[in-house]
């Protein structure tokens, strides 16, 4: 009897990392989904991370993003320790920097694993470790003309 990992669409994806990069140009959340798809998944979880106008109860009136030289090598750690951990079959992952506006996209991330859940959980680790651990900064500049500088992302 045959198992249901006999079926060649449960084998591993051959590189499922299909996308990641930090650029100075806006993104796009339609390029970042085709990226993670794959016939195989039945799931694809995507986050799309957003300026938003206001942090700790103050009005953002301007935000740039910078990040260090070893900011993509980070980035393809995070996604391999990810793609390690859940059963992904295509992951993409785009993080802006330069100067934002409110509403303009600073990071879209989506990763396509066999099942929902597992879809979710893997988009959601990626997200929260690039947070942590990839070295993009976040300058923040207030409508009173304080500013601040923001470990990651």
């Amino acid at each position: 009897m045959a198992s249901t990992h006999d079926h060649p669409g449960e084998q591993a994806a051959q590189d499922p990392i299909r996308l990641l990069e930090i650029r100075d140009t806006p993104l796009s959340v339609d390029e970042i989904f085709r990226a993670a798809g794959d016939d195989a998944a039945g799931g694809t979880a995507l986050f799309v991370g957003t300026v938003r106008n206001h942090d700790g109860g103050q009005d953002v009136g301007a935000l740039g993003y910078s990040c260090h030289p070893s900011a993509q090598d980070e980035m393809r750690r995070v996604a391999e320790k990810v793609v390690a951990e859940f059963p992904v079959r295509a992951l993409a992952a785009v993080h802006r920097v330069g100067e934002l506006e409110v509403g303009d996209l600073a990071v879209v991330v989506a990763v396509s694993c066999p099942h929902r859940a597992e879809a979710f959980a893997a988009c959601r680790k990626l997200i929260d470790d690039l947070k942590h651990e990839v070295p993009i900064w976040k300058h923040q500049r207030f409508s009173d003309g304080t500013e601040e500088w923001v470990g990651a992302c």
